[in-house]
């Protein structure tokens, strides 16, 4: 049945499994077809889904069609506001972002994900346009108060399972929105050009902001390397640590850790560490090198 579909669509989102998850909402939808307005509102959660799916997989243009359909079907639906929005923001058409950020505030006001958006967009939209800015905006809807969520009873048919509410604080998995993923994007560049200025302080808190927004390998082991030149190495030990949790096999996380247990004078771990790495890379020279000092410490 198509709820039985939507339900295994929802398991492997949650598993990270976006491909799987849209063809189980499209097979559901498929079901649906047949019914036609009676389904509306269920046709209209399962696009938005599938939206969702699009959004993590970086496929905004189709995440934008989906969210388009679903709010053909119930209009103000604030699921897929917010994902047609970064969508639209990942897709650098701020205007049409800013647009559906707005209306999802006027849906419902408390949606700290759409307060920033909006703020996000104001910020984009000024540095592209002007001052005039607002002049060039396609016009943003006014929302009947029967749509206006903020003091309804939330409605059965949500999908609770699929995705955190709107307004969950971002940094949790499934919390990060292509807008949240840009801006960790742009802060770990911020961190990489204080790196080469040689400024690792400063850094290390661009780094930090960014790992809040998206957990990321580079970024941890780009943070590492700053905690290592700081000295401080318990930091950079954790760091790589968090990293090899992402991407067990990972080189530079494996080295640097390997750098700061021999700081701490943990050789024993230090070479299990390096050992690792030259499992993947046996030819690796500073990890040979870092090895013959750790056989003589």
């Amino acid at each position: 049945s198509p709820g039985a579909l939507r339900r295994a669509g929802n398991e492997e989102f949650r598993r990270g499994q976006y491909g799987p998850a849209a063809a189980l909402y499209s097979r559901a939808l498929a079901q649906l077809e047949a019914a036609g307005d009676a389904a509306a509102e269920e046709r209209s959660v399962l696009l938005a889904n599938r939206a969702a799916c699009h959004l993590k997989d970086g496929a905004c243009s189709l995440c934008v069609a989906d969210c388009t359909s679903a709010l053909e079907l119930v209009p103000f639906g604030i699921k897929p506001l917010l994902r047609r929005a970064a969508a639209y923001e990942a897709l650098e058409r701020y205007s049409q972002a800013y647009v559906d950020y707005k209306t999802a505030l006027q849906v419902d006001c408390s949606v700290q994900a759409a307060h920033d958006g909006v703020n996000r967009m104001t910020k984009a939209l000024l540095e592209k346009d002007g001052v005039k800015w607002r002049q060039k905006l396609p016009p943003i809807p006014t929302v009947p108060i029967s749509a206006q969520t903020r003091w309804n009873v939330p409605s059965a048919q949500a999908p609770g399972a699929t995705t955190p509410p709107a307004n969950a604080p971002q940094g949790k998995p499934g919390g990060n929105t292509a807008a949240g993923m840009e801006r960790a994007r742009a802060l770990k560049e911020e961190g990489n050009e204080l790196v080469k200025k040689g400024n690792h302080k400063k850094a290390v808190e661009k780094y930090s902001e960014s790992l809040k927004l998206n957990q990321e390998c580079a970024t941890y082991t780009n943070r590492a390397l700053c905690y290592l030149t700081l000295k401080q190495y318990k930091e950079a030990a954790q760091d790589c640590t968090e990293a090899l949790k992402l991407d067990p096999k990972n080189v530079k996380a494996l080295y640097r850790r390997a750098q700061a247990l021999k700081e701490l004078k943990d050789y024993k771990s230090s070479i299990a560490d390096i050992k690792s790495l030259l499992k993947t890379e046996p030819k690796n020279t500073a990890a040979l090198r870092l090895l013959q000092e750790l056989n003589r410490a």
